[in-house]
Protein backbone atom coordinates (compact mmCIF):
# COMPACT_ATOMS: atom_id res chain seq x y z
CA UNK A 1 0.00 0.00 0.00
CA UNK A 2 2.85 2.41 0.80
CA UNK A 3 4.45 1.79 -2.60
CA UNK A 4 1.07 2.34 -4.28
CA UNK A 5 0.66 5.70 -2.51
CA UNK A 6 4.22 6.71 -3.45
CA UNK A 7 3.45 5.73 -7.04
CA UNK A 8 0.28 7.83 -7.07
CA UNK A 9 2.16 10.88 -5.80
CA UNK A 10 4.91 10.30 -8.36
CA UNK A 11 2.41 10.09 -11.23
CA UNK A 12 0.65 13.25 -10.06
CA UNK A 13 3.83 15.30 -9.92
CA UNK A 14 4.92 13.86 -13.28
CA UNK A 15 1.90 15.34 -15.05
CA UNK A 16 2.13 18.56 -13.05
CA UNK A 17 5.76 18.90 -14.18
CA UNK A 18 4.63 18.44 -17.80
CA UNK A 19 2.24 21.37 -17.41
CA UNK A 20 4.76 23.62 -15.64
CA UNK A 21 7.53 22.95 -18.16
CA UNK A 22 5.14 23.48 -21.06
CA UNK A 23 4.13 26.88 -19.70
CA UNK A 24 7.78 27.80 -19.23
CA UNK A 25 9.15 26.54 -22.57
CA UNK A 26 6.30 27.06 -25.05
CA UNK A 27 6.88 30.76 -25.82
CA UNK A 28 10.52 29.96 -26.66
CA UNK A 29 9.59 26.76 -28.51
CA UNK A 30 7.19 28.67 -30.77
CA UNK A 31 10.08 30.83 -31.93
CA UNK A 32 12.91 28.26 -31.92
CA UNK A 33 12.44 24.57 -32.58
CA UNK A 34 15.49 23.64 -30.52
CA UNK A 35 13.65 24.89 -27.45
CA UNK A 36 11.10 22.12 -27.95
CA UNK A 37 13.93 19.58 -27.76
CA UNK A 38 15.26 21.29 -24.64
CA UNK A 39 11.79 21.03 -23.11
CA UNK A 40 11.32 17.32 -23.82
CA UNK A 41 14.85 16.47 -22.67
CA UNK A 42 14.33 18.43 -19.45
CA UNK A 43 11.02 16.67 -18.82
CA UNK A 44 12.39 13.19 -19.46
CA UNK A 45 15.37 13.73 -17.19
CA UNK A 46 13.04 15.09 -14.51
CA UNK A 47 10.86 11.96 -14.69
CA UNK A 48 13.93 9.69 -14.48
CA UNK A 49 15.28 11.60 -11.49
CA UNK A 50 12.01 11.73 -9.55
CA UNK A 51 11.30 8.04 -10.27
CA UNK A 52 14.66 7.14 -8.74
CA UNK A 53 13.90 8.58 -5.32
CA UNK A 54 10.11 8.77 -5.16
CA UNK A 55 9.39 5.14 -6.08
CA UNK A 56 12.88 3.62 -6.07
CA UNK A 57 12.89 3.06 -9.84
CA UNK A 58 16.38 3.82 -11.08
CA UNK A 59 17.16 3.83 -14.80
CA UNK A 60 20.13 3.19 -17.02
CA UNK A 61 21.07 3.61 -20.68
CA UNK A 62 23.37 0.94 -22.07
CA UNK A 63 25.14 0.83 -25.38
CA UNK A 64 25.82 3.92 -27.49
CA UNK A 65 22.89 6.25 -28.13
CA UNK A 66 22.86 7.22 -31.83
CA UNK A 67 23.34 10.85 -32.77
CA UNK A 68 23.04 10.76 -36.57
CA UNK A 69 20.21 10.22 -39.03
CA UNK A 70 19.03 6.71 -38.12
CA UNK A 71 16.01 4.57 -37.41
CA UNK A 72 15.68 3.33 -33.82
CA UNK A 73 13.56 0.16 -33.72
CA UNK A 74 12.70 -0.31 -30.07
CA UNK A 75 10.89 -2.72 -27.81
CA UNK A 76 7.94 -0.85 -26.29
CA UNK A 77 6.59 -1.92 -22.90
CA UNK A 78 5.41 1.29 -21.24
CA UNK A 79 5.67 5.08 -21.23
CA UNK A 80 8.96 4.83 -19.36
CA UNK A 81 10.92 3.38 -22.28
CA UNK A 82 9.89 6.45 -24.29
CA UNK A 83 11.22 8.62 -21.46
CA UNK A 84 14.56 6.78 -21.42
CA UNK A 85 15.13 6.86 -25.19
CA UNK A 86 14.17 10.52 -25.55
CA UNK A 87 16.46 11.47 -22.67
CA UNK A 88 19.39 9.76 -24.41
CA UNK A 89 19.26 10.91 -28.05
CA UNK A 90 19.69 14.51 -29.25
CA UNK A 91 16.91 14.82 -31.86
CA UNK A 92 14.21 12.23 -31.15
CA UNK A 93 11.10 11.96 -33.29
CA UNK A 94 8.47 9.24 -33.48
CA UNK A 95 6.04 7.47 -35.74
CA UNK A 96 2.93 8.24 -33.70
CA UNK A 97 -0.80 7.64 -33.78
CA UNK A 98 -2.56 10.41 -35.67
CA UNK A 99 -5.00 11.05 -32.81
CA UNK A 100 -2.11 12.06 -30.54
CA UNK A 101 -1.85 15.32 -32.49
CA UNK A 102 -4.85 16.50 -30.49
CA UNK A 103 -3.50 15.52 -27.05
CA UNK A 104 -3.01 18.61 -24.85
CA UNK A 105 0.64 19.72 -24.63
CA UNK A 106 1.97 16.35 -25.78
CA UNK A 107 0.52 16.62 -29.27
CA UNK A 108 1.88 20.08 -30.02
CA UNK A 109 5.36 19.24 -28.76
CA UNK A 110 5.34 15.97 -30.72
CA UNK A 111 4.69 17.83 -33.96
CA UNK A 112 7.19 20.54 -33.06
CA UNK A 113 10.05 18.04 -32.70
CA UNK A 114 9.15 16.39 -36.01
CA UNK A 115 7.06 13.35 -35.12
CA UNK A 116 5.26 11.67 -38.03
CA UNK A 117 1.52 11.10 -37.39
CA UNK A 118 -0.11 8.15 -39.16
CA UNK A 119 -3.56 6.58 -39.14
CA UNK A 120 -2.83 3.07 -37.89
CA UNK A 121 -6.36 1.89 -38.58
CA UNK A 122 -5.57 1.79 -42.31
CA UNK A 123 -2.48 -0.38 -42.68
CA UNK A 124 -1.50 0.29 -46.32
CA UNK A 125 -2.13 4.02 -46.02
CA UNK A 126 -0.26 4.15 -42.72
CA UNK A 127 2.85 2.61 -44.26
CA UNK A 128 2.70 5.03 -47.17
CA UNK A 129 2.22 7.94 -44.77
CA UNK A 130 5.26 6.82 -42.79
CA UNK A 131 7.47 6.64 -45.86
CA UNK A 132 6.27 9.96 -47.26
CA UNK A 133 6.53 11.69 -43.90
CA UNK A 134 10.06 10.50 -43.26
CA UNK A 135 11.22 11.35 -46.79
CA UNK A 136 9.51 14.74 -46.76
CA UNK A 137 11.79 17.72 -46.98
CA UNK A 138 9.85 19.22 -44.10
CA UNK A 139 11.20 16.56 -41.78
CA UNK A 140 14.27 17.69 -39.90
CA UNK A 141 17.23 15.31 -39.45
CA UNK A 142 17.11 13.26 -36.30
CA UNK A 143 16.64 9.86 -34.76
CA UNK A 144 13.33 8.35 -35.91
CA UNK A 145 11.95 6.03 -33.23
CA UNK A 146 9.55 3.32 -34.32
CA UNK A 147 8.02 0.44 -32.39
CA UNK A 148 8.02 -2.61 -34.68
CA UNK A 149 5.23 -4.33 -32.72
CA UNK A 150 3.08 -1.22 -33.08
CA UNK A 151 2.01 -0.94 -29.46
CA UNK A 152 3.07 -1.51 -25.86
CA UNK A 153 3.70 -5.19 -25.17
CA UNK A 154 3.64 -6.56 -21.63
CA UNK A 155 6.63 -8.62 -20.43
CA UNK A 156 6.24 -12.20 -21.57
CA UNK A 157 3.56 -11.39 -24.17
CA UNK A 158 4.13 -12.33 -27.81
CA UNK A 159 3.15 -9.84 -30.51
CA UNK A 160 4.19 -9.98 -34.18
CA UNK A 161 6.64 -7.51 -35.70
CA UNK A 162 4.90 -5.38 -38.34
CA UNK A 163 6.40 -4.94 -41.79
CA UNK A 164 6.27 -1.11 -41.69
CA UNK A 165 9.67 -0.98 -39.99
CA UNK A 166 11.18 -3.09 -42.76
CA UNK A 167 9.67 -0.89 -45.45
CA UNK A 168 11.07 2.25 -43.81
CA UNK A 169 14.49 0.62 -43.49
CA UNK A 170 14.43 -0.45 -47.13
CA UNK A 171 13.09 2.76 -48.67
CA UNK A 172 14.96 5.34 -46.58
CA UNK A 173 18.31 3.57 -46.81
CA UNK A 174 19.09 4.57 -43.24
CA UNK A 175 20.94 2.39 -40.71
CA UNK A 176 18.80 0.91 -37.96
CA UNK A 177 19.68 0.82 -34.27
CA UNK A 178 17.70 -1.86 -32.39
CA UNK A 179 16.85 -1.11 -28.76
CA UNK A 180 15.90 -3.59 -26.03
CA UNK A 181 14.30 -2.89 -22.65
CA UNK A 182 12.94 -4.35 -19.43
CA UNK A 183 10.93 -1.34 -18.20
CA UNK A 184 7.60 -3.17 -18.27
CA UNK A 185 8.74 -5.29 -15.32
CA UNK A 186 8.62 -2.17 -13.13
CA UNK A 187 6.29 0.25 -14.98
CA UNK A 188 3.31 -1.67 -16.43
CA UNK A 189 1.21 -0.70 -19.42
CA UNK A 190 -1.76 0.04 -17.16
CA UNK A 191 -2.30 0.79 -13.49
CA UNK A 192 -0.66 3.00 -10.89
CA UNK A 193 1.89 0.84 -9.09
CA UNK A 194 5.53 1.52 -9.99
CA UNK A 195 7.98 -1.06 -8.62
CA UNK A 196 11.51 -0.33 -7.39
CA UNK A 197 14.43 -1.71 -9.38
CA UNK A 198 16.67 -0.89 -12.34
CA UNK A 199 14.93 -0.13 -15.63
CA UNK A 200 17.21 -0.39 -18.65
CA UNK A 201 17.12 0.62 -22.30
CA UNK A 202 19.99 -0.88 -24.27
CA UNK A 203 21.01 0.38 -27.70
CA UNK A 204 22.29 -2.59 -29.71
CA UNK A 205 24.77 -2.77 -32.61
CA UNK A 206 23.71 -1.01 -35.80
CA UNK A 207 22.09 -2.95 -38.62
CA UNK A 208 23.59 -1.34 -41.72
CA UNK A 209 21.40 -0.49 -44.72
CA UNK A 210 21.22 -2.84 -47.67
CA UNK A 211 19.65 -6.00 -46.23
CA UNK A 212 16.64 -7.58 -47.90
CA UNK A 213 13.47 -6.59 -46.03
CA UNK A 214 12.46 -10.02 -44.71
CA UNK A 215 16.00 -10.83 -43.60
CA UNK A 216 16.19 -7.48 -41.85
CA UNK A 217 12.92 -8.10 -39.99
CA UNK A 218 14.08 -11.55 -38.88
CA UNK A 219 17.37 -10.19 -37.56
CA UNK A 220 15.67 -7.24 -35.87
CA UNK A 221 13.19 -9.46 -34.02
CA UNK A 222 15.92 -11.88 -32.97
CA UNK A 223 18.23 -9.27 -31.46
CA UNK A 224 15.53 -7.14 -29.81
CA UNK A 225 13.66 -10.07 -28.27
CA UNK A 226 16.80 -11.92 -27.16
CA UNK A 227 18.30 -8.87 -25.45
CA UNK A 228 14.96 -7.79 -23.94
CA UNK A 229 14.49 -11.29 -22.48
CA UNK A 230 18.00 -11.07 -21.01
CA UNK A 231 17.29 -7.66 -19.45
CA UNK A 232 13.98 -8.87 -18.02
CA UNK A 233 15.64 -11.96 -16.56
CA UNK A 234 18.25 -9.67 -15.02
CA UNK A 235 15.36 -7.77 -13.41
CA UNK A 236 13.92 -11.00 -11.96
CA UNK A 237 11.23 -11.65 -14.57
CA UNK A 238 10.95 -15.37 -15.45
CA UNK A 239 12.68 -16.22 -18.71
CA UNK A 240 10.33 -17.41 -21.50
Amino acid sequence: MIQWIRSLIFIGQMYLAMLVLAIFFTPWAIVQRRAAFTAVHTYCRWVRWTASWMVGLKSEIRGTPPTGEVLIAAKHQSFFDIILIVSAVPRPKFIMKSVLRFAPILGWYALRIGCVPVDRGKRAQAIQQMVEGVKSGAQEPGQLIIYPQGTRVAPGADRPYKIGTGILYEQTGQPCVPAATNVGVFWPRHGILRKPGLAVVEFLPVIDPGMEKDAFMAELKEVVETHSDRLMAEAGFPAP
